[in-house]
């Protein structure tokens, strides 16, 4: 029985999971890293840090094991800018995806058509804390820390090159915002349109699906396993979950309401906008099997808001079902904008000015309305991202927002369609696990994923048809208070 360990490096929480060949979960560790939070909107993590939970978790799900893994599964958050020097060394503070020191940035080249430009090339759109404007803003303000660094990478491959020795960067953590998703290249133009195509040196060429890497003397002796043994490194933490929640055929879609709402869906054609018609947002993510892609709709915030909702009314997660249950469909006429983040939105439009709002509030208006009102407008969020994305099958969800019976109920009554729940909590580990046997030619799991599904109900229906067109009509509103350029949305 081949055990493999998935190791997802998130945000705020590393985790590894080891799976057997049945994808039953045998052990299992976590540990929380470190975000540092700077005036101006600044977030940013150390590698060394990382890599420590890392290896912590590593060890500790190893310990519980009868012996070492046939594999490791490396998995992770996307975005930022995590740059380091020929030895896998940090030559500053990895930037994290949630920085916003950019903002600024990006809304001048959605004024002067930047953002437009580089997404009629690559299909993919911008925000503060990608590679784009972060290179740029480095290349203004530090200069000689690009010179220092040979590689401008991402949290994945930053940790992969420290247990091997090797840069493998995925395709799927390449994509935004300069890669050509068919040809798996970087576009010259998309760099030259930034004002940053003397970083191209920084770049590393995508990996060609079905690179295994192994582990090195050092990395061995970190983890405290063989040397030589398999690592797999990608995709990132949105396409390992739609692995791992079992997204097969085109149309199926995801919905991970976590720290991040991120909505994604399978398509079989990459449509970048060479005419520039459509509102330059999301992006194009390859996944390992060929004519595959992910049309992914990441929207900033998703339980994030919810936990600000809950500690401004006193409350915590523990509370959520109750509250949820002491407030109607329709939040009592309180209606919220769920814009939260400090770097504004990324999809389904990009805006580093958006912002959120409660509205509708008064006296007879209780806790239970605006949390109520909150987890809502994430759904009405999710909604907009998924129409966007072009979802037409089969939805999963996953995150920590799913666990949440009445939150799941919400969705599913908006959305207006069955979501399907995986009884497996760590989808991100079990999707690397998934990709690493199949790059490493070994069958798939023996037995069928099972799951929990939530079917809508009809009489919240006509409340939540209603309620989205109001939030959409709220939203265009927003916008144009906001005041950045504006394009017609695809429907």
């Amino acid at each position: 029985m081949s055990v493999l360990i998935g190791v997802d490096i998130g945000t705020s929480v590393t985790k590894a999971v080891a799976f057997d060949s049945g994808g039953t979960q045998l052990a299992s560790a976590a540990r929380r890293s470190r975000l540092t939070q700077l005036p101006g909107g600044r977030v940013e993590q150390d590698l060394d840090d990382v890599v420590r939970t890392v290896v912590e978790v590593v060890r500790e799900t190893v310990a519980a094991l009868a012996g070492p893994p046939a594999a490791l599964a490396l998995t992770g958050q996307g975005d930022g800018l995590w740059l380091r020097d020929a030895d896998g060394r940090a030559v500053r503070p990895a930037i994290s995806w949630m920085d916003g020191r950019a903002s600024e940035r990006v809304a001048g080249w959605l004024a002067d058509g930047t953002v437009q430009e580089v997404y009629r090339h690559t299909g993919s759109g911008m925000f503060p804390g990608c590679h784009a404007p972060l290179l740029a803003h480095l290349q203004e303000h530090e200069p000689e820390t690009l010179a220092r660094a040979a590689t401008a990478g991402y949290c994945v491959d930053a940790v992969a090159q420290r247990l091997t020795g090797q840069v493998s960067v995925d395709a799927s953590d390449a994509t935004l915002p300069f890669l050509d998703p068919v040809t798996r290249t970087y576009s010259t133009e998309a760099l030259a349109a930034c004002g940053i195509g003397d970083q191209a040196r920084l770049l590393p060429a995508p990996a060609v699906p079905g690179t295994v890497l192994a582990l090195d003397p050092q990395g061995a002796g970190l983890l405290g396993l063989p040397v030589g043994l398999p690592v797999t490194a990608g995709p990132y933490d949105l396409p390992a979950c739609a692995v791992g929640s079992g997204v097969r055929d085109v149309g199926d879609g995801l919905l991970i309401v976590g720290t991040t709402l991120a909505c994604q869906v399978l398509t079989d054609s990459a449509l970048t906008d060479p005419a520039g018609s459509a509102e330059p947002a999301g992006m194009w993510l390859c996944t390992p099997a060929p004519g595959r892609w992910l049309r992914a709709m990441p929207a900033m915030v998703g339980t994030a808001a919810l936990e600000w909702a809950l500690a401004l009314t006193g409350t915590t997660t523990a509370d959520l079902d109750e509250l949820l249950g002491d407030s109607p469909p329709g939040a009592h006429g309180v209606t919220a904008l769920p814009f939260l983040s400090g770097a504004g939105e990324r999809a389904p439009f990009v805006d580093p000015e958006a912002r959120g709002r409660l509205d509708g509030l008064s006296l007879a208006h209780t806790r239970a309305d605006a949390v109520r009102a909150v987890c809502e407008a994430i759904g009405y969020a999710a909604r907009h991202c998924l129409e966007t994305a072009g979802l037409t099958g089969v939805l999963a969800a996953c995150g920590g927002g799913t666990r949440s019976g009445p939150w799941a109920q919400l969705f599913a009554d908006i959305l207006g369609r069955e979501i399907r729940i995986p009884a497996e909590t760590e989808v991100g580990a079990l999707g690397a696990v998934r990709v690493a046997r199949l790059f490493l030619g070994e069958p798939a799991e023996t037995e069928p994923q099972s799951f929990r599904t939530v079917e809508p109900r009809a009489a919240s229906r006509g409340v939540y048809e209603d309620g989205y067109a109001a939030y959409r009509a709220a939203l265009e509103g927003a916008r144009a208070q906001w005041g950045g350029p504006r394009w017609t949305a695809e429907d």
